[in-house]
């Protein structure tokens, strides 16, 4: 799943160029990339794809976007970049580029905004399937399940340092509000 880019154009909205930070060495890199350059594509903004698969690569794909002159980020979902959000973070507040993130451990790292689904959620579920494979289901038998409760959080100090003013339709369809 890719961060809504609609939430980040609604906080933004002069943002012409988008970058999309991604691992390429992610297996889903290439389908998150698709879409969204299908929702850059649709809000009329040029997508920048910064590939990032070492904490070096993090510094130098702001740099790139800096130099292009980008002004918001779009994470992509990646256990690598989420293993590095407190350095993606800073680098993004660095470059003073407002980004939205796919689970909410960014936006409490310092990030503008999040969302997705929970992490915790996820595990429970995996836990769930386990349980059932050790009580001798077939994994293969088992229904797919995806998540279906999405929050949605944006960090007001990240705001406030970005000199940015959350639109009040942003602000009220907020799970959480981080200040």
């Amino acid at each position: 799943m890719v961060p809504n880019l609609a939430q980040l154009h609604e906080v933004v909205p002069q943002a012409s160029v988008i970058g999309f930070l991604m691992n390429p060495t992610n297996l889903n890199a290439n389908v998150e990339l698709k879409a969204a350059q299908a929702a850059a594509g649709s809000l009329g903004k040029e997508l920048l794809i910064l590939r990032a698969s070492s904490e070096g690569e993090i510094d130098a794909a702001f740099a790139s976007m800096a130099q292009q002159r980008g002004s918001a980020i779009l994470g992509a979902t990646d256990t690598f970049l989420f293993g590095q959000r407190d350095r993606v973070v800073a680098v993004a507040a660095h470059y003073r580029m407002p980004a939205i993130y796919y689970v909410r451990e960014f936006a409490e790292a310092g990030g503008l905004m999040a969302y997705g689904n929970r992490i915790t959620e996820t595990y429970r579920q995996a836990g769930i399937y386990i349980g059932r494979i050790l009580k001798g289901e077939k994994p293969a038998d088992l229904p797919v399940v995806q998540a279906t409760k999405y929050e949605f959080l944006i960090n007001l100090k990240t705001a406030k340092a970005l000199d940015l003013t959350i639109p009040s339709g942003v602000m009220s369809i907020a799970d959480e509000v981080i200040e």
